[in-house]
């Protein structure tokens, strides 16, 4: 099954500390680009986030974001009695004779460190788990996302080696046709020169010749490159963009070659058509995870 590496997928869940949002665009990229725009709470989780984006989705450019609105009794406090005193008589000692009365102790007393207790470390680590099953949950669209679209690609790139094999078949059945051409023209240019010539030698020339603009080689390794193409398509692993690419750089050396052998127009044409398809591959493959 083939992969898009173009995709997108949101979530939200309302949990205990308030209503939790995530949103994932994928696009192509040659490796796993990653951009956050995290809220400020998330930032001691941002490891997690990444291990989790790294493992689902493998590649591409990711923007990630995740967004949290927090409700009103989320955070419960109390005051932390016994050290609030502590606080109001550690400063009337050092405050001695002066004019600060008890409810302006008060006040300085409960914003320093320790005087409210809160259930924060608790939440945060309800809030972890939460985050990591939404992240989770947003990738799997991501995912469905991507392979919807690789299923249109797959169609699309298997009807593209379908019509080079088609051209390569043409190709194929022009070769007698082209040899025969190639002697005749040969031997009439020889005519033209009006001389003699050593016919054994002229023969073992011509042999030499035809062996070096042979294109059966090519076609054969061509046709191997096509079914192996398709082969990879059906494999089970999720990663095939690279691999494919690869087969498709050796389909496009071959394709080359018997164009620069063919010195025939009817093959060149065909050669043309090919090209123009692989073209359509390689385009293709660019956004192939």
């Amino acid at each position: 099954m083939l992969q898009s590496m173009t995709g997108f997928g949101s979530a939200s869940i309302d949990s205990e500390l308030g209503k939790i949002s995530i949103d994932i665009k994928s696009l192509n990229s040659k490796t796993l680009d990653l951009n956050y725009s995290l809220n400020p709470m998330f930032r001691n989780i941002e490891s997690d986030i990444r291990s989790i984006l790294t493992t689902g989705l493998k590649r591409g450019k990711i923007d990630f974001k995740i967004n949290f609105k927090i409700f009103e009794n989320s955070f419960s406090s109390s005051l932390n009695h016994d050290v609030i005193k502590s606080y109001i008589k550690d400063l009337k000692e050092i405050t001695p004779g002066t004019l600060i009365d008890d409810a302006e102790l008060l006040k300085i007393a409960v914003t320093l460190p320790n005087s409210i207790e809160n259930n924060r470390s608790e939440f945060d680590q309800k809030l972890l788990e939460s985050v990591k099953e939404l992240v989770k949950k947003t990738i799997k669209k991501v995912t469905d996302f991507r392979v919807q679209e690789g299923k249109s690609m797959e169609l699309d790139l298997v009807g593209n080696i379908d019509t080079i094999q088609k051209k390569l078949l043409d190709i194929e059945e022009l070769v007698p046709e082209r040899m025969s051409l190639i002697k005749k023209r040969l031997n009439k240019k020889l005519e033209s020169l009006k001389i003699e010539v050593d016919q054994n030698r002229f023969e073992q020339e011509l042999i030499y010749y035809l062996e070096k603009i042979d294109i059966n080689e090519e076609i054969v390794r061509l046709k191997n490159h096509l079914n192996y193409f398709k082969t990879t398509l059906n494999e089970s692993q999720i990663e095939k963009g690279k691999k494919l690419t690869f087969i498709s750089q050796e389909m496009g050396r071959e394709i080359n070659t018997i164009g620069s052998k063919s010195n025939n127009l009817p093959m060149q044409q065909l050669v043309v058509e090919m090209k123009n398809e692989l073209e359509k591959i390689k385009e293709q493959l660019l956004n192939v995870l």
